[in-house]
């Protein structure tokens, strides 16, 4: 019983002369860094797809046209990709189109913080519609349709190939919410 206490002792002054020894450096307390991302100032050019309207869009995204005059315009740096959709505005279609993008949106109250709305309202180009900023971690960060009440409808989304994390993508959110807008300002819609 002796021994073993010894022993013990011996084992604790040995761990107490070792932690004294060993923490010689001394500690520096780092600041907290966040990850910096910085993307190109954006330039824009004109496209004029074979459908019923036309519009810019950022060079630094790749067009891929879908049936039906929908396009995909891919940012393949940023892993995402704004979905674009076009349906034809028929007798009494216009509130179910208007209904469906505007429940598109809301369906992502589950996982945001908050939606803010922007309308968008330009009478002299016939471009009318909304604009939807989702922050926090819901499946898109942006979304906008535009109208011009009698013949044309464009919807519009922004979705990540990663998995929702607000904080992580904002810088890219920012940017590609501009080129959103962008799209929306210079929406032309052809006879």
């Amino acid at each position: 019983m002796n021994r073993s206490k010894a022993f013990i002792g011996v084992l604790l002054v040995c761990a107490v002369l070792f932690g004294i020894t060993s923490c010689g450096d001394e500690v520096i307390v780092k600041p907290a860094s966040k990850l910096r991302l910085e993307y190109e100032l954006a330039t824009y050019d004109t496209i004029d797809v074979d459908c019923p309207y036309s519009f810019q869009k950022n060079r630094l995204s790749r067009l891929v046209a879908k049936r039906g005059c929908g396009v995909n315009l891919e940012y393949p740096n940023m892993k995402a990709t704004v979905y674009l959709t076009y349906q034809p505005v028929r007798e009494g279609n216009l509130k179910k189109l208007l209904q469906d993008a505007q429940k598109l949106t809301y369906d992502h109250t589950v996982k945001a913080n908050e939606i803010f709305e922007q309308p968008r309202v330009d009478s002299i180009n016939k471009v009318f519609g909304m604009f939807y900023m989702i922050n926090g971690d819901a499946a898109t960060q942006s979304q906008f349709y535009v109208t011009d009440s009698l013949n044309h409808f464009v919807a519009g989304s922004l979705y990540f190939e990663s998995k929702p994390n607000f904080d992580s993508i904002y810088p890219a959110v920012v940017y590609l919410r501009d080129d959103i807008r962008r799209i929306m300002e210079t929406i032309t819609w052809k006879n």
